[in-house]
């Protein structure tokens, strides 16, 4: 929601930095004030207010309303480096991920199928990742504040959407019909 705000503030203000800042800040607090009111934990809500206040003041202070985008640019390229680095020091983030969701910790790590299927299916969330940071990226040079906002809106939910379609595809056609399955990693037997 704040990102469309400040597109909404920007377009509404025919440019103005500052009530672009305000109403991304203003929809940052409704969202948190919604959360409250249905009883959800504010955390996730409290960590978006905090990037949704960073974005602004990096905008602000620079004068230029295109850097609201910036944070979220930077945050997806540190993102793709984090998930590549996983993947190659043999430790990848989506196994983390469901080994902690299915109750397997990191026992699939001494299975070379499931090893190699979290892998494999963890270059599809770097894919989302590099996308997201070639696409910012061209749009911040062109200085292109509204397609900025407008991407920003379409490559979150619909890429995410996606991205857990194609690597859960990737994922389960990597473990071949004879495996037991994720939730049964099993190591190799010895030589």
């Amino acid at each position: 929601m704040p990102p469309i705000a400040f597109l909404a503030g920007w377009l509404a203000s025919a440019g103005d930095l500052s009530a672009s800042v305000i109403w991304s800040l203003v929809a940052s607090a409704a969202v948190l004030a919604l959360s409250i009111v249905q009883r959800r934990k504010p955390r996730a809500v409290l960590i978006g207010m905090l990037g949704t206040a960073l974005a602004a003041m990096v905008a602000y202070y620079t004068g230029e309303a295109r850097n609201f985008f910036l944070i979220q640019l930077l945050s997806n390229a540190a993102s793709a480096l984090a998930w590549t680095v996983s993947i190659v020091i043999r430790w990848p983030f989506l196994g983390l991920i469901l080994g902690a969701l299915i109750g397997t910790g990191t026992r699939w790590r001494t299975d070379p199928v499931l090893l190699r299927a979290y892998s494999r299916a963890s270059w599809i969330w770097v894919l989302q990742y590099v996308i997201r940071v070639v696409v910012f990226t061209v749009l911040w040079w062109m200085d292109e504040t509204t397609l900025l906002a407008i991407m920003r809106a379409a490559l979150t939910y619909p890429l995410i959407i996606a991205c857990l379609a194609v690597s859960g595809w990737v994922l389960f056609s990597a473990i071949p019909p004879s495996h037991p399955g994720l939730r049964k990693p099993h190591a190799p037997l010895p030589d």
